[in-house]
């Protein structure tokens, strides 16, 4: 609760917070804006392939020219003004900069620049979930032992589900499930590039004036987003998916405690203590009343009775037995908030949620009947959506991370609806994120091997 007076000491004592951000997109231009007017925070550099965009992404979110017109990060550092360049090695090398926000979506090249911040010192914030829910628990270890943090972004839906999944425990209920509300109805699946804007319903005119990339809106859509930061809250908590995934049952806000409970108690789960999505849309594709298409929420169970009372003394909305609640937010503000993950990591040495595990994973599925010698064009895309598995049942088919789904080349056919496995791929070994999810899951199949033994 006193993260600002902390960012008020530490600017008076040693100046803002020293920061660099790679790639210009969306959500790095949600953190911009902020940041523009923290004092508390100097972002010492913006790195991205594209420096024009970056340089637009600056100009759009209100920052004067002369703001980021540094011609060097000397210059930036001296004058407390932003330098602009396409290089993120340059960027991490950076002996002052302090955190790195790693803001690209892409996960082969989030996990080199994760390794590379780690390796140089540098807190890191993993906006990139894609490369998180993919390579996050040894990206974690490999943190601790250098001494840095690594964090999922406060903002995002992962890093807010994990704090209230916190907030239960600390406070003593059972944690039932957590997760996010969506839009979603099943023929979403399958969903590509050329259907996506049909189904958002945007006008050419919306199109023509905004930011809109169809890969990304598609994940959204297709499942894939979801099934990912489904699996980043799993390995950040405990909580272990269902082994059927997702069922992406229609829920408002009034409805949680009901939904989101046992099968055997009258709810949709089929596991306890697990992750699932609400869907804003009815499976006739009206939209549910109250919908959480924006927020997050968590369900628990009361232990003693005299907690049950004190949920019917205080209002507590709760399903018929009186025993199960939920708590919700019903809104995600994105990277306007990403100044907690920055202040907590530095000031506190602590993240805003982080892997502690390998529990959820994110298998690459067939969208269509795929033949041998088809490229995969990863998420969002023409070929494979993502869905959400346990960890273990991913071990056991040797499936394919979505997060490696891009320019692979398939081997053999792989039917609609399938589990694309690495037998069915030409794999490129000399990738660091190939050779660390190799590593990922190589030890952890043999930590689940010895706690079965």
């Amino acid at each position: 609760m006193n993260l600002y007076s902390l960012m008020q000491k530490r600017t008076a004592t040693q100046g803002p917070i020293r920061v660099g951000v790679i790639g210009a997109g969306k959500f790095a231009s949600m953190f911009l804006t902020q940041a523009l007017n923290t004092e508390g925070i100097h972002v010492v550099g913006v790195a991205d392939i594209d420096v024009p965009k970056a340089k637009g992404a600056l100009q759009r979110t209100g920052w004067p020219a002369e703001r980021y017109a540094a011609s060097g990060f000397a210059e930036a550092l001296r004058n407390g003004t932003t330098f602009v360049t396409d290089s993120s090695v340059d960027l991490i090398t950076q002996p002052q900069i302090e955190v790195i926000l790693e803001v690209t979506g892409n996960p082969i090249v989030g996990t080199a620049h994760a390794v590379q911040s780690i390796d140089n010192g540098k807190h890191i914030i993993m906006v990139n979930v894609e490369a998180d829910c993919m390579v996050g628990p040894i990206l974690q270890r490999r943190a601790e032992a250098a001494g840095v943090v690594y964090s999922m972004a406060y903002g995002d839906q992962p890093a807010l589900i994990c704090e209230m999944v916190d907030w239960c425990r600390t406070v003593g209920f059972d944690i039932v499930a957590a997760g996010k509300g969506t839009k979603y109805l099943p023929e979403y699946n399958y969903s590509t590039p050329d259907t996506v804007w049909n189904y958002y319903g945007f006008s050419d005119e919306q199109l023509a004036s905004g930011d809109f990339n169809p890969k990304m809106f598609n994940s959204f859509l297709d499942g894939t987003k979801s099934a990912i930061e489904m699996a980043a809250v799993a390995n950040g908590t405990g909580l272990i998916p269902q082994d059927e995934g997702l069922f992406f049952p229609p829920a408002g806000v009034d409805d949680l405690p009901n939904v989101y409970r046992e099968k055997s108690v009258g709810g949709m789960l089929t596991r306890r203590g697990t992750v699932e999505i609400a869907s804003s849309l009815n499976r006739d594709g009206t939209e549910v009343d109250r919908d959480l298409r924006w927020g997050v929420y968590v369900t628990f169970e009361a232990k003693t009775d005299y907690a049950v009372q004190c949920f019917a003394e205080y209002g507590v909305k709760t399903d018929p037995t009186g025993r199960y609640g939920s708590l919700y937010r019903p809104y995600h503000m994105i990277g306007l908030e990403l100044g907690v993950s920055i202040a907590s990591a530095v000031l506190r040495g602590e993240a805003t949620g982080s892997p502690t595990g390998f529990r959820g994973d994110v298998v690459t599925t067939a969208k269509k009947n795929l033949k041998a010698g088809e490229v995969l064009d990863g998420e969002g895309g023409y070929t494979a959506f993502g869905k959400l598995a346990p960890a273990h049942i991913s071990l056991e088919r040797n499936a394919l991370p979505l997060g490696l789904a891009h320019g692979m080349k398939l081997k053999r056919d792989v039917p609609k609806d399938g589990t694309v496995t690495w037998d069915d791929v030409d794999a490129d070994e000399t990738l660091l994120a190939v050779q660390i999810r190799r590593q990922l899951e190589s030890e952890f199949r043999s930590e689940m091997l010895s706690v079965q033994r």
